[in-house]
């Protein structure tokens, strides 16, 4: 008995092994298209040269420059020394900011993870309730409201979202919509009057410094205020699929025969939905999770336009508008680099806490 247990450990750690080297080689393979795709990128937006020197400098000058920087390298040569120089971390100097883009990169990305963990928490603390919600009393008028509401969400762009939020919530506004002479008028009209004074603008200026060039506005009254307007705009980009997701999952669960068992054994519908059905939902929620984690990552740019938020998207923006070639790149590699360590860990999370699969991506 115990040499079969044993065997049975060792054949454990060989699935855990072989699992994680796949998803580790899988991973790496995705970073190096995405490296060529960025090099692609870098070597098509023009020459370095112009952001480099001035007007001044002749042509044999400039040529010069060219074959000291190897410039006139071939394709392969050029993109190799590209991807030696990213694997020691040195992805150029800024044009605009005269300094490595990854220090540059390292001073933006605080903020947009404060915007992406808000937001998540706001996803998660809303869409599993009204998902489980719909999914038991799908006939109820609260379900059919928040499906209603959850169709029209997925359709509204996220910057019309926070553009009203801002007329709603920052600015303010007075309606006078229904007759004030009478009482329900009046009602209604204060009922959707908002006298607005959330912040739009920024982080605010009551930061704390963590470490590195981590500041933080999670610790402070004001900086929580200026995460309210652009973690709720971001969250409305997923809420509404989780939702949808959710309560989709969740009444496949309910019609599965092992929840047919479970009630034929007298179990409580609390227990039965929350406690076994809820579960087994969550499962291909986590994976479609891992992805759009990465997705609001890059749907940061809207957000952080719209509310001139100092994170990785707008820093983006800016570098696209000032041709900052270095910072572009840098951009799209660590943006890239995110969803790959996102979705590797989410694979190994779900090989994990799903017992229906083995470790080697194989159902049991």
């Amino acid at each position: 008995m115990r040499e079969r247990g044993f065997h049975v450990f060792i054949n454990g750690k060989s699935f855990m092994l072989a699992f994680l080297v796949q998803r580790i080689s899988q991973a790496l393979l995705v970073m190096f298209v995405i490296s060529i795709i960025a090099f692609a990128i870098q070597d098509g937006l023009g020459d370095p040269l112009q952001e480099m020197v001035g007007m001044s400098v002749s042509a044999e000058e400039r040529e010069a420059i060219r074959e000291e920087l190897g410039l006139n390298d071939p394709f392969l040569v050029q993109y190799l020394r590209f991807a030696g120089n990213a694997i020691q971390g040195d992805l150029g100097n800024s044009y605009f900011y005269s300094k490595p883009a990854l220090e540059v990169i390292a001073e933006h990305l605080p903020a947009t993870l404060e915007l992406v963990i808000g937001a998540s928490l706001i996803i998660i603390f809303l869409s599993v309730p009204i998902g489980v919600y719909a999914a038991i009393r799908p006939q109820a008028w609260l379900s059919k409201f928040f499906m209603g509401v959850s169709t029209v969400g997925i359709s509204i762009p996220v910057f019309l979202t926070a553009i009203v939020l801002i007329q709603l919530f920052s600015i303010g506004v007075t309606v006078n919509w229904f007759p004030a002479d009478t009482g329900w008028g009046q009602w209604l009209n204060d009922f959707f009057t908002t006298e607005g004074g959330l912040p739009s603008y920024g982080r605010g200026d009551d930061l704390v410094h963590l470490f590195g060039t981590w500041e933080s506005g999670l610790f402070t009254s004001e900086g929580l205020a200026h995460l309210v307007l652009p973690c709720v705009s971001l969250a409305s980009i997923m809420l509404p699929l989780f939702i949808r997701l959710i309560r989709a999952e969740m009444m496949e669960v309910l019609q599965s025969d092992y929840i047919r068992y479970a009630r034929a054994k007298g179990l409580s519908a609390g227990r039965i939905n929350f406690l076994h059905a809820l579960k087994n939902t969550m499962l291909p929620v986590i994976t479609v999770g891992g992805v759009q984690i990465g997705i609001m990552v890059a749907y940061t740019i809207l957000t952080e336009t719209v509310f001139q938020w100092p994170g990785l998207g707008l820093m983006f923006l800016e570098a696209i508008t000032r041709s900052d070639i270095p910072l572009i790149v840098a951009y799209l590699m660590v943006v890239g680099l995110i969803f790959v360590v996102t979705n590797t860990l989410v694979d190994l999370i779900y090989g994990l806490v799903n017992p229906t699969v083995k470790l080697t991506g194989k159902k049991a």
